[in-house]
């Protein structure tokens, strides 16, 4: 398998556990990844979730997949906010040092991205042992899903871009009129 085909599969295997189940296990509604406020829009994708969710018709085995991916993910997701607060507790502690240990610092944060990298492969792991119990017309619901949620997101990030151009082009505008 080309180099390009491999980066394709696992952005897609990302994309399917992102896209399955990222609200699904947050009954509190606190936000997605790194807590409040970590993406935005979460209350319309958890409806979107929750409509794909219906429009399934999961057998038992398939609704028993569904639910261990949504646990998988739930406590991965619980780990990795866990290890982000200590990670967060020891550079305060490293920062109350005269001479930073940029060693330490260095570590501390490859440890953290293999923790999370672990992580991320767990609850995509298991998305994808869900997404493989599916028939070809649940898989098509899915992929429909899926696309939709990724041309919303699509153009979103353009609306940011072009906002973010607007305002970058009013901010020089001065500059270049004095």
């Amino acid at each position: 398998m080309s180099t390009k085909m491999s980066r394709f599969v696992a952005v897609a295997a990302a994309s399917l556990a992102i896209g399955l189940g990222a609200y699904a296990a947050q009954p509190d509604g606190q936000g997605g990844p790194g807590g409040p406020g970590g993406w935005h829009h979460h209350g319309e994708f958890k409806e979107e979730l929750n409509k794909l969710h219906g429009q399934l018709n999961l057998s038992p085995d398939q609704e028993k997949q569904w639910q261990a991916a949504l646990d998988t993910m739930k406590q991965n997701r619980e780990a990795s906010r866990a290890a982000h607060k200590q990670m967060h507790d020891q550079m305060k502690a490293l920062q109350q040092q005269p001479i930073l240990d940029l060693n330490a610092l260095h570590d501390m944060h490859q440890k953290a991205e293999e923790q999370n990298h672990q992580l991320r492969e767990q609850t995509s792991a298991a998305w994808l042992n869900f997404y493989n119990g599916l028939n070809d017309k649940q898989k098509t619901i899915v992929s429909t899903a899926l696309k939709q949620h990724w041309a919303k997101m699509e153009a979103r990030h353009e609306k940011m871009r072009e906002h973010w151009q607007h305002h970058q082009g009013a901010a020089s505008a001065p500059a270049a009129n004095q």
